[in-house]
This record gives structure tokens, sequence and C-alpha cells, in this order.
């Protein structure tokens, strides 16, 4: 074989092996795009997983009418009058830990948000989400409610460094949704918990656990109108 077509076979090989290397990442990036669109959520699914609950008041066979305990509901408005409008990183430990205890029984949605690596800018393949969050949160059935908006990583890295990200990407959503959408940016309240809380501690690096979650604090009588 001559030395020009050993280099026509080599170049046609190499060609080959680049063009099927192309092929390779095309399908490996729709695949990823695909799996992007899957973890989008919808406006209709957020609005059904913020709405109040409706608690009627009903008897029991013994006990007579449910009762609510009034003090801890005035307390817990207070609470939330007091944290509406502050910054993310002026909000103490304690306050933190204490908006994590109330959102336990509030109604709330986990949205898988990616963010680029290593910063608070929203992945374009997730954009779909916050803005059905923005579309949802503007609906006359939750607007003027106050909202918690809280950034949660995985375990990847330090304490403090995932304790920085996870505020920084709960502001990144607050900014999207006051900017893009109009919301009162007192009715949404920002809190970063870092790799404190995850929500698959079985598999800590899991992507479920880089997440944003958005819970309504039913309390509209707080809320600017």
């Amino acid at each position: 074989m001559s030395q020009s077509s050993g280099t026509k076979t080599l170049t046609g090989i190499l060609s080959i092996a680049t063009l099927g290397a192309a092929l390779s990442f095309g399908m490996a990036s729709a695949v990823a795009e695909e799996k992007a669109k899957d973890k989008n959520v919808t406006e209709d699914q957020i609005l059904r997983a913020l709405a109040p609950e409706k608690k009627p008041l009903t008897r029991g066979l013994s006990v007579g009418p449910q009762q609510v305990d009034q003090a801890a509901v005035a307390a817990e408005g207070q609470f939330v009058q007091k944290i509406r409008g502050r910054s993310t990183r002026s909000l103490s430990f304690s306050e933190r830990e204490e908006i994590a205890a109330i959102v336990k029984d509030k109604p709330k949605i986990d949205l898988e948000i990616n963010f680029d690596y290593n910063s608070a800018d929203i992945s374009p393949r997730s954009l779909a989400s916050v803005q059905a969050l923005g579309r949802a949160l503007s609906n006359s059935d939750l607007k003027g409610s106050t909202f918690v908006v809280a950034g949660h990583t995985d375990a990847a890295g330090g304490e403090g460094y995932n304790q920085d990200l996870s505020e920084r990407r709960a502001d990144a959503i607050k900014r999207y949704l006051v900017d893009k959408y109009g919301i009162n940016g007192t009715d949404l309240v920002t809190v970063g918990y870092g790799k404190s809380k995850l929500k698959d501690p079985n598999q800590p690096m899991a992507e479920a656990n880089r997440r944003v979650q958005v819970v309504n604090m039913e309390n509209k009588a707080t809320a600017s109108k």
C-alpha cells in the first residue's frame, strides 16, 4: 500500500470516528434534554400542590367542633410578618429552623431546578419550571400569599460553601419571579439550607437533593395586596 493510500485510509477512519463521536454526543444531549423536560412542572401542577388545604369545621362524636389554637396561629403570623422582606443572609440559624418547622404542614412543591455549575445562574433547561412557577404565583388563587423559597444542595462540598450556594440560588429564583412576573418581593421569603436537609439522605449525592422548595405559608393576612 502506498503512503498516499495509507494516509487516505487513516483519514477516513478518523473521519468515521469523529462522526461517530459527534452522533453519540448529539444523542446524549438529546437524552439529557428529554430528561430535563420530564422534570419540568406545569403551572397546573404547581397550583394544585400549593393550593391551601380546605379545613371545614367538623364535629366529632364526643369532642365537639375542632378547635384551632389561636395563640399558635397568632404567633406564626407574627413570625411570618417578622421575616417578610428580610434578606436571605440575614436569617439566623434559629429562624431558618423555625421556618423549617412551620412549613412541614404547609402546601409545598419541590422543583428540580438546574443551575450552571458552581453558580446561581438558572440553567436554560429549567426555565420552563421557573416560568410555570411565575404564572402560578401570579394566579388569583395564590396571589397575595406569602411563599417560602428554600434552596437546597446535595452533600458535595463543605457546609459553608453549600449554605452560601443554596442562598444565592434561592435569591436567583426570587429575582427572576420579581423581574419577570412582577411578584411582590416581600411576598417571597428566601432561605438557604445547604446540605442540611437532604430530600434523599440515603443517596446524599442524588439530583433529588439539589432542589428549590416552594411553600405556601397560607398567610394572606400579612401579605401585601
